[in-house]
């Protein structure tokens, strides 16, 4: 078997919620060994908190920081280290256990690794060959805002998407769920391989300094542009419209809440889609001839196709446009998703068994790409909290069993987390009702093959 891109990598994960994290699950799938430190009293938050997601056939179990599903998609794959860094004797085992490590992940403000005395002056020092990646929302140094927490969504607003982002005539709207985190996630992953290759050839290590408001910035960066060139800037949001494709939108379909997606981007896929809707008298319509009739008449045009969508579910309309050369698409739902063939096919959905009997076997999402001379799959699930800390503390760093049960004594190091706040439960039917849930599926499991 081909060897593994990350294989003998050793990577100490201090990072929380999406961004680090889930580039660090898919460095674990890559075939790094990646050591998860949280502490007692700030366990990773997706475990315990509302990011989590449901619980496994809705029951919490006896130990529920160790089931939530969305903490062992982001972080398969890895062990779990718990160690409390606000206390000295927890910050020397993680120095100690990074001297061992290649790469020292942190998504702290760039006050906690100075006061810890590991930020890149101190970390370099202490070996020379680390290489140390972090993720701040403004990224360090000595800008005004550099100090200042963040998070994905809050930032949507101040690198400018959000600006663009909404209807006509309405308020800017945030794109998603915290789609800058996923942003970092994939440069991180690009950056640690810059920096393995920098090491390699000098020896040296790298520091790796991601700010997630430039990532933003930069993916917007037309726009940026546009004001630098021109002095332009398009504060008239347009949904999903396009600024020069038209028709361009979002359709309803026959069923619930059931909805399809095109766009049409010449004449030639404009006669297309009026033949395909067996309306072939608004090809040569004056209203609708040429790109910016068809933007003028475009509330015109979202009625006519609208009409026709609702004939069809979302899957016959994308087959019939995409038949005729025309991008199309359903708008796929959680369980569109997980159940999807293509997916499927892709190894893009991936089953991943538990040796806790109450999960089983559970499907998780992989990778949006694929090697051509090496199979990468996920290793695992994510970790239960703490355990590989008697493997750390005592068989690798050399703690005798005293010092270590001093550890447990002080609550430097855990198995369970010291607060829990605890995911509500309830009947999934109520829950439906209250509007917590769009549908729950019974059959899940069966359809998923689990």
């Amino acid at each position: 078997m081909s060897r593994l891109p990350l294989e003998g990598i050793r990577i100490v994960d201090t990072s929380a919620i999406f961004a680090f994290p889930y580039a660090a699950g898919v460095m674990a799938d890559l075939g790094a060994e990646v050591i998860k430190v949280e502490g007692p009293s700030r366990v990773e938050p997706i475990r315990t908190g509302m990011l989590s997601g449901a619980y496994p056939e809705n029951t919490p179990g006896d130990d529920p920081w160790n089931r939530t599903p969305t903490f062992h998609v982001v972080n398969r794959g890895k062990k779990s280290l718990v160690l409390d860094l606000r206390n000295p004797k927890g910050l020397k085992v993680l120095k100690e256990l990074v001297l061992s490590a290649d790469v020292f992940l942190e998504n702290f403000t760039p006050r906690v690794t100075r006061n810890w005395g590991m930020d890149w002056p101190n970390l370099k020092e202490m070996k020379p060959d680390i290489i140390m990646m972090s993720n701040t929302g403004y990224g360090h140094g000595d800008g005004p805002y550099s100090d200042y927490p963040a998070v994905a969504t809050s930032q949507e607003a101040s690198h400018g998407l959000t600006h663009l982002t909404g209807y006509n005539g309405g308020v800017p709207s945030k794109v998603g769920q915290s789609y800058v985190d996923f942003v970092a996630s994939w440069t991180c992953l690009f950056a640690l391989s810059m920096a393995l290759r920098h090491r390699k050839k000098t020896g040296k290590g790298m520091w790796v300094d991601i700010g997630m408001y430039q990532l933003g910035a930069f993916h917007i960066s037309e726009y940026l542009m546009d004001w630098v060139a021109n002095g332009k800037d398009r504060s008239n949001r347009i949904g999903n419209r396009h600024p020069w494709f038209a028709p361009q939108g979002c359709y309803p379909c026959l069923g619930d809440n059931d909805w399809a997606v095109l766009s049409v981007r010449d004449d030639h896929e404009w006669e297309a889609l009026c033949n395909t809707m067996g309306r072939s008298d608004l090809v040569n319509d004056s209203k609708y001839i040429g790109h910016a009739n068809r933007l003028k008449n475009h509330d015109e045009l979202d009625q006519i196709i609208g009409e026709w969508t609702k004939k069809y579910d979302k899957w016959e309309v994308m087959e019939k446009l995409q038949d005729a050369g025309i991008p199309a698409g359903p708008v796929m739902d959680s369980r569109d998703m997980n159940t999807n063939k293509h997916y499927w096919d892709r190894g893009f959905m991936e089953k991943v068994e538990s040796d806790d009997p109450t999960l089983g076997t559970r499907v998780l999402m992989g990778r949006p790409w694929k090697l051509s001379n090496t199979p990468i799959s996920i290793k695992g699930p994510g970790p239960k909290l703490g355990e590989g800390n008697h493997r750390y503390i005592v068989g690798e760093l050399g703690y005798s069993e005293e010092e270590y049960q001093e550890l447990i004594d002080e609550a430097v190091t855990a198995d369970k987390p010291a607060d829990t706040r605890p995911i509500p439960t309830g009947n999934l039917d109520d829950m439906v009702a209250k509007g917590v849930y769009g549908y729950w599926d019974p059959e899940y499991r069966k359809k998923l093959g689990i």
